[in-house]
C-alpha cells in the first residue's frame, strides 16, 4: 500500500512562492507516478501538477498553474516538490499529495482513479 507524507506550503503574499514536497513509500513498481491535487470547501478537488518518478520524468500541469509552478523528482528516492511562483489569491486551497504505483503517464486519464493521497497541506494567499 502506498502511503504518502506531504509537507511545506503555509502563507504567502501575492506574487511570494512556497514549496511542497511529497515522500513516498510502499510502491510496488519501479515507475510511479506523483503530484498535487488542490481542494478548496464546497469545491471538487482539481488536479494541479504530476510528474512520472523512476522513468521518463515527464509532467504535466494544469492550465491554471503552467509557467508559475514547477514539479520535480528530488535526489531522494520517491521523493517530488513542487515550486510554487507568482502564487496568486485564488492558489488558496488544500494541496493533497497524491500517487499511482505503477504508472508512466502522467497525464489525468482513469489510472488516477485509485490513486493514493497524502494528508494534506494549507496554502493560503493574501492580496
Amino acid at each position: 500500500q502506498v502511503k504518502l507524507v506531504d509537507s511545506g506550503g503555509g502563507s504567502a503574499q501575492a506574487g511570494g512562492s512556497l514549496t511542497l514536497s511529497c515522500v513516498a513509500s510502499g510502491f510496488t513498481s519501479s515507475t510511479n507516478c506523483m503530484g498535487w491535487f488542490r481542494q478548496v470547501p464546497g469545491k471538487e478537488r482539481e488536479r494541479v501538477a504530476h510528474i512520472v518518478v523512476g522513468g521518463d520524468g515527464s509532467t504535466y500541469y494544469a492550465p491554471a498553474v503552467a509557467g508559475r509552478f514547477t514539479i520535480s523528482q528530488e535526489d531522494a528516492r520517491d521523493t517530488v516538490s513542487l515550486e510554487m511562483h507568482n502564487l496568486k489569491p485564488e492558489d488558496t486551497a488544500m494541496y493533497y499529495c497524491a500517487a499511482v504505483d505503477g504508472c508512466y503517464n502522467p497525464e489525468p486519464g482513469p489510472w488516477w482513479i485509485d490513486n493514493a493521497w497524502g494528508q494534506g497541506t494549507q496554502v493560503t494567499v493574501s492580496s
